[in-house]
């Protein structure tokens, strides 16, 4: 089976080494911009050969690990080029738009949008592993304009790499995933900046942060050229999640100017009712 991967980055990379460790029939192809990201998955054996993306007619799979703006510039070049027999896959953060750039296009039955929440800090193939989509959920969007049987060869190839499958409305990802992961990462960077803008010296921020501020600010060490590009794509839903987010801020903040413990108290055992919202995720 012939596997082309354009994106050699964490989620491009992890993708190809789990593929090769379950099947020793896949020949993973690779390409990416970054002629050291290239040359790095090659010599680390990450991918087998160098991926032509003038040369696309005798794919099984197709899939696109690249920031969602540059899916959406390449996608319908890639349909254009391909077999009826190749399934394009895009793992962009957002959904609507993708699809919604293709709805048309005569091989859109060769196209599946999906979103694998997985992902770490860390980006670059140097940062893949092959257990990265274990136990994690991939999210199909759009599943009724994709060829059915394709559609199902490519559920197996998600359960090999260990994923359960959820499917879902690309205007209802888009909205969800603004709250639960866009937002969470604009937290992230936006608390790094107040603490670096603040403290003018490094190595107090070092010596006082403790694991929570650690683990506040993981995100933050994200690549901004992906995040700035999903944040943008998908800003419709991300204002409205921030302009929630300032407002129970701000809320918040009153309750500390009036010292008001008891009310404060109870906002946050509310929240903590979060426990059981994530209990059992890894």
């Amino acid at each position: 089976m012939k596997i082309g991967i354009i994106g050699l980055g964490l989620i491009g990379g992890s993708i190809a080494l789990k593929l090769k460790e379950v099947n020793n029939n896949f020949i993973i192809y690779g390409f990416d911009q970054n002629i050291d990201s290239l040359e790095y998955s090659l010599k680390n054996q990450i991918i087998d050969k160098r991926f032509n993306p003038e040369s696309l007619i005798d794919f099984d799979y197709i899939f696109l690990a690249i920031p969602v703006e540059s899916i959406k510039k390449q996608l319908k070049i890639i349909l254009d080029k391909i077999s009826k027999q190749t399934l394009v896959i895009d793992l962009g953060s957002t959904k609507y738009q993708i699809c919604n750039s293709v709805k048309t296009h005569d091989k859109r039955a060769n196209f599946l949008a999906a979103h694998p929440i997985a992902g770490t800090e860390f980006s670059g193939p140097v940062a893949a592993h092959k257990d990265l989509f274990t136990n994690k959920v991939m999210i199909l969007c759009e599943t009724e304009n994709t060829n059915s049987s394709l559609l199902l060869s490519a559920i197996e190839i998600f359960q090999k790499l260990g994923m359960k499958i959820k499917r879902m409305d690309s205007l209802e990802h888009d909205k969800h995933i603004a709250y639960v992961s866009h937002l969470s990462h604009i937290s992230s960077f936006m608390l790094g900046k107040t603490v670096m803008d603040k403290e003018d010296d490094q190595q107090t921020i070092y010596d006082m942060a403790g694991s929570g501020f650690e683990s506040t600010v993981r995100l933050a060490k994200s690549s901004p050229e992906m995040w700035s590009s999903i944040f943008i794509e998908n800003k419709n839903n991300i204002i409205e999640s921030l302009e929630e987010y300032i407002l129970n801020i701000n809320n918040f903040k009153k309750l500390i100017e009036s010292g008001d413990q008891e009310n404060l108290n109870t906002e946050m055992k509310k929240i903590n009712g979060i426990r059981e919202i994530l209990k059992g995720i890894n």
